[in-house]
């Protein structure tokens, strides 16, 4: 830019300046201002110099946007891991063989006792549990299954026909579980998503023969896909017959004339009942085992699904508020820069504040008119950053890597907290605007 047009610039804001002030003064010399002139006299002066303005107000929108985005993303997280715990329902209940203490001493899990298939009939008595509704006993382990050219290694398990009423499990392709085939031990397997899919690109497991542990097995059915991953998704497992997987896959050894199980599901009746169901489940495992009715020596341990959901929601609650305080900083940061601003504003225009309250202005009209100017900064920021903000948590949901959830109390609170920004470092600026003594400003140079 040349001089030349520097001094043109120069011109036309001073002109703009001057043009804003003579209005000002005809409205003084007709009897003072109003709120919505006020209101305007802001707006006029901030639309004089545009790059300021954008800059000033750039730390307030990149605020709103970070709180709007994080907390979208967030919240979605937490309801995809709430919805992934609960999807085999909220009314279950775990147990695996625990540990016990004797005489001080801890002993390893699972050394001192192990939960039978008598067990499982035990819970599923209706006249010893009546909170139960299904048992599930299940026996867990992993191995290598290999179809043709193509292999993966899979978690197996060993149900019964239950299972799938228990963790409301849905085939796609073939069928399930049967008694007949429970009882007799059948060499039969149902494929996880996945696993079929890596052994069957193509399709057409259900009747195909895999190689699990080096015995044939006949795929009776395909898993639908649940979305789940890690360790413990059926998409990445198989599921056999129980008494397939204790006496030919992984060797379960007899406690008691009973055949051991790695696990048993418990159903709860609904989910206000998980606490009495568990209550019972415990008292009916110590009283079979011979247990201090305490708990002290319990050989058993029990997870309970309502417990890890409720824990598992308070902590990603915990973490949106941290991810969504730390958005709220750039908030602050920008804020400060308004108050910058907004100091360097009262300085440039000393003379004028000094003639218009020569003129008759209340100190009350300054202050409303730079607090008003404070405001528009931090409300167009604040409206900005709500549209880009939500461009980008919506960028980021067509990824698909993470699912975000978008709400008018978040958008509100993060446009809120911009206008309190806006107000609360707009005060001091104001305040010194609106205590200038006439005479000192008007001899300002």
């Amino acid at each position: 830019m040349t001089a030349q047009d520097s001094a043109g610039e120069l011109g036309t804001l001073r002109a703009h300046e001057a043009a804003t002030l003579d209005a000002a003064i005809d409205d003084l010399l007709a009897g003072g201002i109003s709120w919505r002139e006020t209101a305007h006299f802001a707006f006029e002066t901030l639309r004089t110099n545009p790059v300021r303005t954008l800059l000033t107000a750039l730390g307030v929108l990149i605020g709103v946007a970070a709180v709007i985005a994080l907390l979208a993303i967030g919240r979605g997280s937490q309801e995809s891991i709430t919805s992934s715990i609960t999807a085999n329902g909220a009314n279950l209940i775990t147990l695996r063989p625990g540990a016990s203490t004797s005489g001080g001493v801890r002993s390893a899990v699972g050394e001192s006792g192990s939960l039978t298939l008598d067990d499982a009939e035990a819970l599923a008595d209706p006249m010893r549990a009546p909170n139960v509704a299904l048992v599930s006993p299940e026996y867990n382990g992993s191995a290598q299954l290999v179809a043709g050219s193509n292999n993966a290694n899979a978690r197996v398990t060993g149900a019964t026909p239950v299972y799938a009423e228990v963790h409301n499990t849905t085939v796609e392709e073939g069928g399930f579980l049967t008694e007949a085939q429970h009882r007799s031990a059948e060499n039969v397997v149902i494929l996880g998503a996945n696993i079929a899919t890596t052994l069957f690109p193509d399709g057409g497991a259900v009747g195909e023969q895999v190689r699990l542990s080096g015995q044939n097995f006949t795929v009776i059915g395909v898993l639908k896909s649940s979305g789940g991953t890690g360790f413990g998704s059926v998409d990445d497992g198989v599921i056999v017959p129980l008494t397939t997987a204790q006496r030919k896959l992984f060797g379960a050894r007899a406690v008691g004339g009973s055949w051991s199980v790695s696990t048993i599901v418990v159903q709860a009746t609904s989910a206000e009942t998980v606490d009495a169901a568990a209550e019972e489940v415990a008292t009916i495992l110590r009283e079979d085992h011979d247990l201090p009715a305490d708990g002290s020596g319990d050989t058993f341990s029990a997870i309970n699904q309502q417990t890890i959901l409720e824990t598992v929601t308070q902590t990603t609650q915990l973490l949106t508020l941290f991810l969504g305080a730390i958005a709220a900083i750039s908030l602050l940061v920008g804020g400060i820069g308004i108050m910058n601003i907004m100091l360097v504003s009262v300085r440039e225009r000393t003379r004028e504040i000094g003639l218009r309250k020569a003129l008759g202005a209340k100190e009350s009209d300054i202050l409303l008119q730079f607090l008003f100017e404070s405001l528009a900064l931090s409300g167009v920021g604040g409206l900005a950053g709500l549209i880009l903000g939500s461009a980008i948590a919506l960028s980021v949901n067509l990824t698909g890597l993470v699912t975000v959830s978008l709400s008018w109390d978040v958008a509100l609170l993060a446009f809120g907290f911009a206008l309190a920004v806006g107000l609360f470092f707009g005060i001091a600026p104001a305040r010194s605007a609106a205590k200038l003594d006439p005479i000192v400003a008007l001899r300002y140079e």
